[in-house]
């Protein structure tokens, strides 16, 4: 499912277990996991109830920064995020930006175009992967 910009993916492991896997084949990728944040810890902590919802941040200078060489503005986007969070009827899901929503978002040109199109087939692969898919 793609809703302006967003990539959602059924996953078929828990939040936890989603970002764990996900995690695993960045890093096999050659990536680097910069955070990973758990918001529904988060909301407990300040006395507040979220269902189970995690970020990872990760990617890779190689391709972040040509897409910030053609347009600065990229960064606010980088590095990339991916999204895991428990709907109501306890089904999982991932969501991460559509490359093409970032490419539209930040106006970038043909410069981008060779790391934009290894970010979309990266990203779909890595992602396809940690949700079991």
């Amino acid at each position: 499912m793609t809703t302006d910009g967003l990539i959602t993916l059924e996953s078929r492991f828990s939040v936890s277990q989603t970002i764990d896997r996900l995690a695993e084949v960045v890093v096999a990728a050659g990536l680097l996991v910069f955070a990973r944040i758990d918001h529904a810890k988060g909301a407990d902590e300040a006395g507040l109830r979220l269902r189970p919802t995690e970020l990872l941040i990760f990617g890779h200078a190689k391709g972040g920064t040509p897409l910030m060489q053609d347009r600065q503005t990229a960064g606010i986007d980088l590095p990339l995020k991916a999204l895991a969070w428990e709907d109501k009827a306890d089904r999982v899901w991932l969501s991460y930006n559509d490359t093409s929503w970032l490419a539209l978002r930040h106006g970038l040109g043909a410069a981008s175009t060779q790391a934009l199109d290894a970010l979309r087939a990266g990203t779909a692969r890595l992602a396809s992967t940690a949700a079991g898919v």
